[in-house]
């Protein structure tokens, strides 16, 4: 069986088996029995709905520690560029990148600089005519998850490029073995990242075997400890200054991607719902004349990351502000080194995880599907959720699979009960008058 690393994960004791997690997962990974939920781990796809709605808290991300740093002699942060999007009245990149070097990293990459490099290759690589089109963007890892367990139709589809945070810490890492001479393993690069989805991508990457990220931060753990350093930035010279223009930080937002392509023709939305009507009307081809399809399963991109500390819609307006005075790009890749020595193209082709397969067999599968369509005609069609299912049609599909009953359903366990109470009173009619229980004395027969 196949193992799976999940930065989602569940606190049982905070958890108070609501329902709220189980109507938003858009894979139908979560179910709650036994008053408390459980996540279905080859069908999650990290992408933190859950964490964002459950009010209780009971869903959280992993991700490691701030002492990660000092695991390694050589230690590189890559700042995403959402976090440029967390800070009040910032207007110069360069304090933040400062700040990160007081901290206690020995230099910084940012991933809005490779962000660039890709958005370089993308336009390249389209221009070529060797992509199938649309074009669907393999940035947002639980998009492409969310691809290979729902949509295998459409992966042939996917942009087969590393996302930027790869492609920063291939290039950090093999610029600080050269600059330090120290070997790989002693050299550290450290994501900080927005969110959840992006910790797994580092942890059980997609399109490469393996990550050159060794560790992440969470921006809402780091962001705190930045503020003095910040202020003390603010009054030096500052050490280094940042290499990423305009498109490059625009990553950071949704569209962002997109007009780096220098190119109108594009479709860009966000958040997992609209991301899934996407993906559904693709499925259907309603998209005859779009080039490049651009997919975020946050709001407002990554800077709705469920590790952020920002309102999406506030750090959306802080990136335009801030990115206002850059460059248009201070990145280029020349047209034979498209493939950067490996470092940017896939050398792992991404391939469908049949998760929702009924069966192996296809006869045996088919008769499945027909009793799940069986049974959920039998039901209420409500989707309420109270059996512990996240519809009436998964609920049905539980029952195929042998983890659950129908009499799960509330409302046929309330027409159960009717029936049972409606024989109990039938049963009643067999007892002898002086041993029924409630009957009123028959005052026309009182004694003299």
């Amino acid at each position: 069986m196949q193992e799976f690393f999940h930065s989602v994960t569940l606190d049982k004791d905070k958890c108070r088996g609501c329902i709220n997690c189980i109507k938003r997962c858009p894979t139908e990974a979560i179910r709650v029995r036994n008053k408390k939920a459980y996540i279905i781990a080859e069908r999650c796809i990290d992408c933190g709905e859950c964490i964002r709605v459950c009010p209780h808290h009971a869903k959280k991300a992993i991700f490691d520690e701030l002492s990660v740093i000092h695991r390694f002699e050589y230690v590189i942060a890559l700042p995403a560029p959402s976090l440029m999007a967390q800070f009040n009245n910032l207007e110069d990149v360069d304090i933040v990148l400062n700040a990160l070097l007081k901290f206690g990293f020995d230099d910084v990459y940012e991933v809005a600089k490779a962000a660039e490099i890709v958005s370089a290759v993308t336009r390249s690589l389209m221009k070529s005519g060797k992509l199938i089109k649309p074009v669907i963007s393999s940035a947002c890892p639980a998009v492409t998850r969310l691809i290979r367990v729902r949509f295998p139709g459409l992966i042939e589809h996917v942009l087969p490029l590393n996302a930027p945070i790869e492609v920063a810490a291939r290039l950090a890492k093999k610029a600080a073995a050269e600059k330090t001479g120290l070997p790989p393993e002693k050299i550290g690069a450290v994501f900080i990242s927005p969110c959840a989805a992006k910790v797994t991508a580092t942890k059980m990457p997609l399109g490469t075997q393996k990550s050159a990220v060794d560790a992440v931060l969470a921006v809402s753990e780091i962001y705190p400890k930045l503020f003095p350093l910040m202020k003390e930035v603010a009054d030096d010279e500052p050490v280094i200054s940042s290499e990423a223009g305009r498109i490059g930080l625009s990553w950071g937002s949704s569209s962002g991607e997109s007009s780096g392509l220098i190119n109108d023709n594009y479709l860009a939305a966000d958040g997992i719902e609209n991301v899934i009507r996407v993906l559904e009307d693709l499925e259907d081809e309603k998209f005859q004349n779009v080039d490049f399809i651009e997919l975020n399963a946050c709001n407002g991109g990554c800077v709705g990351g469920v590790l952020n500390v920002e309102n999406p819609y506030v750090a959306k307006t802080k990136l335009k502000r801030i990115r206002k005075n850059l460059p248009v790009s201070m990145n280029h890749v020349e047209s034979d080194d498209l493939d950067l020595q490996g470092v940017i193209v896939w050398d792992t082709p991404l391939e469908y995880v049949p998760v929702l397969k009924l069966d192996d067999d296809m006869m045996t599968a088919m008769e499945k599907m027909a009793k799940i369509e069986e049974i959920t005609e039998q039901l209420e069609g409500l989707d309420c959720g109270s059996c512990g299912a996240p519809s009436c049609r998964a609920l049905a599909e539980d029952v195929v699979r042998g983890l659950a009953s129908t009499d799960d359903c509330i409302f046929n366990f309330k027409s159960n009960i009717q029936t049972l109470l409606n024989d109990v009173h039938k049963i009643e009619e067999y007892i002898p008058r002086p041993f029924r229980a409630g009957e009123k004395e028959d005052s026309s027969h009182d004694a003299n």
